[in-house]
């Protein structure tokens, strides 16, 4: 039985802290340029969708429309029908735009700072101040845009089963500064958790102090499983429209991890009102999205089914890559009380908590060994982690041996990082 670190004699802590600086000492010999640090697809997971390139075969869509041509703003007909149900909503609620979901989660963020929504009483950005409740440890590019806005942003835990939606309740309830909420429902970035249908009721319900309260429901990894246990998304549309806030959620979803990362489509879920909203204020930005490449995945995948059959290939590459991670962080680590880390059942990320204050410390060291990781506190608002603790680990890009490797290092740096620490608090 392994002995926490904290628990060891002086004696054995400075062994134990030689051993792990000896082991980096021969990672570092080894020239080693691996990178960890953002969540894309590998090169085989992208060759899966290589039929792509040779579609579309015709150039009308079901209705004879020439997809080549000018309109269509809210996207092709046949690709909102295949999402729809394989996001769990209507067609009519759905549109399906570019290649990037962020685009459009930017797009809404600024048509309501501009002219806010439609039961606004004024745009957002002409209110004293504009404030976001953001789950953490989060998605770092949700926290950049609202920065780059000078939206302020206030956090609250995320845990297995979501946020803690007690305290965002309490948040709501008084301020009226409060306008929004972030939130990725399904296998969260980088957590993987999953919100459960009972905390998604509570968001749904919540009074707040202001009528226009927009939850941004980020669903990038709604079909991204890294098992046969497929989790399902809580259906946050019918709740909000069953608890009376039927334009509360604005949901957001793409392909860009299930096809091509850089040539996807992205989709916008809501309530017809919103839908309208959104189009109303978009016709003026675009004359309609690329059909051509609607059409292209519409062909390529066929039907939902063909989708879900798709993503089966991806979890044969992804799933072994995230075992290599568990398995040499526990090969090293088990037992020393140093470290946490999470075993997603899907999406593309594990979250990685090391002793407190050793976080950077951590990444620095990765670095000079040559292995890139995202930066710590990435996962914060501000990049700011207030104990100094949470790595956001990636595993889907590189091969799965340069994985092995690149995570062995890493549980090396994190036990050499907390042995540091204990030695110095000694001291």
């Amino acid at each position: 039985m392994t002995t926490p670190l904290a628990d060891r004699s002086p004696a054995e802590l400075d062994a134990f802290l030689a051993t792990q600086q000896a082991a980096y000492e021969d990672f570092k010999a080894r020239g080693l340029t691996l990178d960890v640090t953002r969540g894309k697809p590998s090169a085989a997971q992208l060759a899966l969708a290589d039929g792509l390139l040779t579609l579309p075969t015709r150039v009308k869509d079901a209705d004879g429309v020439d997809v080549r041509n000018y309109g269509g703003l809210a996207g092709l007909r046949e690709i909102r029908e295949m999402f729809a149900e394989l996001l769990g909503v209507d067609a009519a609620q759905l549109i399906a735009g570019g290649n990037s979901s962020l685009t459009l989660m930017h797009d809404c963020l600024v048509h309501l700072l501009l002219h806010g929504a439609p039961e606004s009483p004024r745009p957002w950005g002409k209110e004293e101040k504009v404030t976001f409740v953001c789950p953490v440890p989060g998605y770092d590019r949700h926290f950049t845009m609202l920065a780059s806005h000078g939206i302020e942003m206030v956090t609250v835990p995320m845990a297995d089963d979501g946020p803690d939606v007690e305290a965002i309740a309490a948040l709501v309830r008084d301020d009226p500064s409060v306008k929004g909420m972030w939130i990725v429902p399904t296998y969260a970035n980088p957590a993987g958790s999953i919100i459960t249908q009972e905390k998604a009721a509570v968001l749904a319900s919540m009074p707040t102090a202001t009528p226009d309260f927009r939850i941004f429901w980020d669903n990038a990894y709604a079909l991204h499983h890294l098992t046969a246990d497929e989790a399902k998304s809580a259906d946050i549309l019918s709740l909000c429209a069953a608890a009376g806030h039927p334009d509360r959620p604005l949901m957001f979803a793409s392909t860009s991890k299930i096809s091509y990362a850089g040539s996807g489509v992205a989709f916008l879920a809501a309530s017809e009102s919103n839908i309208a909203w959104y189009l109303g204020h978009q016709q003026f930005a675009s004359i309609g999205p690329d059909k051509v490449n609607h059409l292209r995945h519409v062909e390529f995948f066929g039907s939902p089914q063909g989708v879900r059959d798709h993503m089966d290939k991806h979890r044969a590459i992804l799933a072994p890559k995230f075992a290599a991670v568990a398995a040499a962080l526990s090969a090293t680590l088990d037992g020393l009380g140093v470290a946490r880390w999470t075993a997603p059942t899907g999406g593309y990320f594990v979250s990685l908590d090391v002793l407190d204050g050793t976080a950077s410390r951590v990444v620095a060291l990765a670095k000079e060994a040559g292995i890139a990781l995202t930066p710590a506190g990435a996962s914060f608002p501000h990049g700011n982690d207030p104990h100094d603790r949470n790595i956001r680990l990636a595993p889907s890009f590189p091969e799965l041996a340069e994985v092995e490797t690149a995570m062995a290092g890493v549980a090396t740096c994190v036990a050499l990082a907390a042995a540091e620490k204990l030695v110095a608090d000694r001291s």
